[in-house]
């Protein structure tokens, strides 16, 4: 199964709400398990789904995210099993973007990895820790897949920087809100605004917030600012103590709207 091209930014296009995307854990706490949740997530009313590859050096994840991280990697997880299992969910029908740090992609082959995920059916793929200005040749063979290459921007990101990274961007550009790494918060910090805004004007695609997103009433403060938000920690925690991932959706989609 091939996702269709621009179905990522479609997916991801504010109509007067707020999108919203969700993070899992390639293997968290299993496979077996983690394809279970990302299907029923997927059938949850999200508008995208982000697949972590776990990582021994997470630079950007919190302690929740990197325990999961840890979880997925004792019971085996690899470059390989994150693609079969981003594959089965893929399936049902929701886009999918894999989460990825630049090591693990090159250990693997990167035009393998590009093709791969291709044929997997995935839609695109985020690596944190990849500079626009290095972006090449990897970013190359991920388009040459037709996959799209999201990119990150943050509150420090220069001007000139952000120009870029939202030209080289496809499907979004992803915003993160916080100068550190992922976790729950209390509050979103102030200035978001005058950041998306900033982003608006570099570029057409849609803006995605990311990092600290974790309550229905960030999703308020979110709505008509950007056109979608990333949940991450929340959702691996309540994965990670059993819990119904879903339910904390249906939260959630109840501020997007």
């Amino acid at each position: 199964m091939k996702t269709a091209t621009g179905s990522l930014e479609q997916a991801l296009r504010a109509t007067g709400d707020l999108k919203l995307v969700a993070y899992m854990m390639a293997g968290h706490p299993n496979k077996r398990r983690s394809i279970e949740a990302g299907k029923r997530l997927a059938g949850s009313g999200i508008a995208a789904l982000e697949i972590g590859i776990p990582f021994s050096d997470p630079l950007a994840d919190g302690p929740v995210i990197q325990r999961a991280g840890q979880i997925a990697l004792e019971h085996g997880m690899n470059v390989a099993g994150a693609l079969e299992v981003a594959a089965a969910i893929a399936t049902e029908g929701v886009p999918v973007v894999l989460m990825t740090y630049i090591n693990p992609v090159l250990a693997y082959d990167p035009r393998r990895f590009a093709a791969e995920a291709a044929q997997a059916g995935l839609a695109g793929v985020i690596v944190p820790d990849l500079p626009v200005e290095e972006s090449e040749p990897v970013a190359g063979w991920l388009r040459a897949a037709s996959l799209d290459t999201v990119f990150m921007v943050a509150p420090t990101t220069a001007e000139d920087r952000l120009a870029s990274i939202c030209d080289r961007s496809s499907g979004f550009v992803y915003c993160v809100t916080v100068t550190g790494i992922t976790g729950v918060r209390k509050d979103l910090p102030p200035g978001m605004k005058e950041l998306f805004g900033e982003v608006r004007r570099h570029t057409q695609l849609p803006v995605a917030a990311g990092f600290g997103i974790s309550r229905p009433e960030h999703m308020k403060s979110l709505r008509g600012v950007a056109d979608a938000a990333v949940v991450g920690s929340a959702i691996v925690d309540e994965i990670d103590r059993g819990g119904d991932p879903v339910a904390l959706i249906k939260e959630l989609l109840k501020g997007c709207r």
